[in-house]
């Protein structure tokens, strides 16, 4: 069964809120949540996230905002994207044309025992997507964003079923796993993963889309 928005005057969950700019976060800090401002990049994101929750602790922690949908994915601007999971798609070693990821390299991002590039979502974020009629799939972190249509194929054949790509979702991801809290990744979709062009972009739909988002994992976190 769908499952309400959480109105503003619901009780809060306590649920932080990251986002990259203010510009996003203008549309949010109505909601029953705590909404931060990291800046731009996974780094930026990742010690935004951390300082947050030593400063208060959170039950789930979602990375929000705008960011480009992949070609495969089938989705247009002002459509949502839920993450199955949060990946830093850049983050391993070339060999030659060859991309290897942390896993293959023996590499891990925690200091103590094995772990890749590749973070879980929240056990709910199903119900999140279902709850809204979104799809859920891997949502991709780089540093860079991608500007061609080769780099947009090759990262969906890297990581199959990708739907959206940001710059902060993979940093925040890792943060709330190093503080044990559960973590998702929701973004409105502003324009298509390719060559950079701006008169394409739907930056109002996007913002519209997010808070759709956030707005269905706060009613998930209510009712469950």
């Amino acid at each position: 069964m769908p499952v309400s928005p959480a109105a503003p005057d619901a009780p809060s969950p306590d649920v932080l809120i990251v986002v990259a700019t203010p510009g996003e976060a203008a549309h949010l800090r109505d909601l029953a949540a705590r909404v931060i401002v990291s800046g731009v990049g996974p780094v930026a994101a990742a010690l935004a996230t951390a300082h947050a929750l030593t400063a208060a602790p959170a039950r789930l922690v979602i990375s929000a905002g705008i960011g480009g949908a992949y070609p495969g994915s089938g989705l247009r601007p002002g459509d949502l994207a839920v993450s199955s999971v949060m990946v830093q798609a850049d983050l391993g070693a070339w060999d030659g044309a060859a991309f290897l990821p942390l896993d293959d390299l023996g590499l891990s991002v925690l200091p103590d025992g094995p772990h890749g590039a590749v973070f879980p979502a929240w056990t709910h974020a199903r119900a999140v997507a279902d709850s809204v009629g979104a799809p859920l799939g891997p949502a991709l972190t780089l540093g860079g964003v991608t500007g061609s249509a080769a780099q947009a194929q090759a990262l969906e054949r890297r990581y199959p079923g990708a739907l959206c790509e940001g710059m902060e979702g993979a940093g925040i991801a890792h943060a709330a796993l190093l503080a044990g809290v559960p973590a998702l990744e929701v973004r409105g979709i502003s324009n298509p993963v390719g060559p950079r062009d701006r008169s394409a972009w739907r930056i109002p739909e996007a913002l519209a889309a997010t808070r759709r988002g956030v707005q269905a994992a706060l009613a998930v976190m209510v009712d469950g």
